[in-house]
């Protein structure tokens, strides 16, 4: 298993864990840095109901952006958990700001561990935080255990088209994704199609906002100029992988009926 710094580095597109302590300076700027809280949302609404009595589980919850708006949107509870103990902080925040804080609980834990001692939930979601539990049928055997039978699994990620040779080391092929839901027991019902404009748009929002604070960086420890370089030029290829080379979905995925 890989340690915890690793697999957050990982999951904000980094190879480096030397990155890890400056990970809340350099997304000082950004709130939403996963998953598009409005996707969920659209999810959420059309493929449950008594949203006053959902419980949702957020697993990589970030600064808590898709929490809090969905607290907000549909008045349910809110579980967010994430390894990053500024995140946490500033989705606690956030959840007093947007007057949600009596509907959401933001917890810093490592999710790999957490999810072992969780309550069932009707809603989990993973937006955007890659491979922490594996591929996807160690994930959704993990993750099935601490989801009610009648509950769904929003995955927010991308993958390759089945007929592209291009490869990654970390996205896998449309075909093997649906094999391996198949395989967990459990079914795709539904997927939303984020549009490229629509990514573009996001990629260079963050991106720049990202670099500011790398260059800044970068001034004050000339030492670890090299790290904060990579970054920004990993951050770089990430984008133009996300916008050129993959499809990036909202998947929503059930248990099996019998």
């Amino acid at each position: 298993m890989k340690s915890l710094e690793e697999s957050v580095v990982t999951a904000m597109d980094g190879t480096n864990t030397a990155l890890y302590p400056f990970l809340p300076y350099i997304l000082q700027d950004l709130w939403e840095i996963g998953a598009d809280p409005e996707i969920i949302i659209n999810l959420i609404c059309k493929h449950a109901s008594d949203y006053l009595s959902l419980k949702v589980l957020d697993l990589g919850c970030g600064k808590g952006a898709v929490s809090v708006r969905i607290a907000q949107e549909l008045n349910c509870m809110c579980h967010g958990i994430d390894a990053v103990a500024e995140f946490i902080d500033f989705a606690s925040r956030k959840a007093i700001e947007f007057r949600v804080d009596h509907l959401c609980k933001f917890e810093v834990s490592d999710i790999r561990e957490r999810i072992k001692t969780l309550p069932p939930y009707d809603i989990i979601i993973l937006g955007s935080i890659g491979p922490v539990f594996g591929d996807y049928h160690s994930t959704l055997t993990s993750l099935k255990k601490c989801l009610d039978k009648e509950g769904i699994i929003i995955i927010d990620d991308g993958y390759i088209e089945n007929n592209n040779r291009y490869t990654h080391p970390l996205i896998l092929k449309q075909e093997v994704i649906h094999q391996q839901i198949k395989e967990s027991g459990m079914q795709l019902i539904d997927e939303a199609i984020i549009q490229k404009e629509d990514i573009r748009k996001s990629d260079d929002f963050i991106f720049n906002r990202l670099k500011k604070r790398c260059l800044e960086l970068s001034e004050r420890n000339p030492d670890k100029k090299q790290l904060f370089d990579n970054y920004i030029k990993k951050q770089k290829e990430e984008n133009n992988v996300l916008e050129n080379k993959v499809i990036c979905s909202a998947m929503v995925i059930k248990m099996k009926p019998g």
